[in-house]
């Protein structure tokens, strides 16, 4: 058993906690750490059905249910109006995806191997799609600021872009599907199974439908005690959004990520930290898009300068460590450096937002 599955026993905890009415720390940090094993859980049954189904649309199912989680936990916060939250989280995922787990991956993979090389191939094109993405993202935030009297223009703007955004995620995907072999990565963010299971088909799919039911659950009690809980330690929601939510939501891929990259298979670790920021923002964002008009709550690709900064720093430094297909312990800790003072830049951020 995976150690993060003994994280299990806060489901519980975190139940009582909100029938019982308990503090809102304990319920937030119950839910919190309750959802670590359940997207655990979520991954790995997600992967087995992968692998029954063909390394191509077991791929793009791969892709599609990798950040389930983190789509969970969005969608009840917009449908709770938390939207500055669902802002920083689409943000700190990206950043914390190409800062703080590749970082940690090329750091102690240099520890262990010395200089690690990968495709320069693939490292491009993933470097190319991320620096369309801060375009994408950054295009509806500076524009707005002259059309934003009209919110209908601003809406349109943001829907417009978004249509756009999911064109070019499934154009990608089709140009890995034309382009490579079953046995390659499929697409950006689209990765198969390494590893044998110890699941079947029936047990995978059972298991995949109570991880999300569960992280909806959790979802539920994390979103409503993040005010509460704010307030009383001093934080902001943007903190807690772009900070400690992608950190709950992804914590179990990141360490695959690392975990491989100790194996020297840095193809793989790359493949899992860069397509994993491309997924949340070319097919994530752009789908919160559109379900939150459903939803009642309409969001807009309209972000603050402070996020707009940290995800452009993010992806240059990125792309100029990838492209000589070479990595080394002390890039790894120059992302890491990177990461730290963003995060201590946004901590002290709450009286400004």
């Amino acid at each position: 058993m995976r150690p993060i599955y003994f994280l299990l026993i806060f489901l519980p905890v975190a139940v009582l906690a909100e029938l019982l009415h308990w503090p809102p720390l304990v319920i937030f940090g119950a839910s919190a750490l309750a959802v670590v094993p359940l997207a655990g859980l979520l991954g790995e049954a997600t992967e087995v059905l992968a692998d029954k189904i063909g390394p191509r649309f077991g791929g793009l199912l791969n892709a599609t249910l990798g950040n389930a989680a983190e789509l969970i936990i969005t969608i009840i916060a917009i449908r709770a109006g938390q939207l500055t939250l669902v802002k920083a989280s689409i943000i700190g995922s990206v950043i914390g995806n190409i800062l703080l787990v590749l970082g940690a991956s090329i750091l102690l993979g240099g520890l262990k191997n010395g200089v690690q090389r990968f495709s320069r191939e693939n490292a491009g094109i993933d470097a190319t799609m991320l620096i369309l993405a801060v375009i994408a993202i950054s295009v509806p935030s500076i524009f707005n600021v002259a059309i934003e009297p009209n919110k209908v223009a601003v809406e349109e703007l943001s829907l417009a872009t978004a249509a756009v955004m999911l064109i070019i995620y499934g154009l990608a995907i089709l140009y890995q599907f034309k382009s490579q072999t079953p046995e390659e990565e499929l697409a950006p963010g689209i990765k198969t199974s390494h590893t044998a299971h110890r699941w079947n088909p029936q047990v995978a799919l059972g298991i995949l439908v109570a991880a999300v039911v569960g992280i909806a659950i959790m979802s539920e009690f994390l979103v409503g005690s993040v005010e509460p809980v704010t307030e009383s330690l001093g934080m902001s929601a943007f903190f807690v959004g772009i900070i400690i939510i992608p950190l709950i939501g992804n914590v179990a891929e990141h360490m695959v990520a690392v975990q491989v990259a100790r194996k020297n298979q840095m193809d793989l670790s790359l493949s899992i930290a860069n397509g994993s920021s491309l997924q949340i923002a070319l097919f994530v964002a752009p789908v919160l898009v559109f379900l939150s008009l459903a939803l009642g709550n309409p969001l807009t690709l309209e972000f603050n300068n402070f996020e707009l900064i940290a995800l452009t720093t993010a992806a240059v430094i990125a792309a100029f460590i990838s492209v000589d297909g070479r990595s080394n312990w002390l890039e790894g800790a120059m992302l890491l450096a990177v990461y730290a003072i963003l995060a201590l830049a946004f901590f002290f951020l709450p009286a400004v937002l």
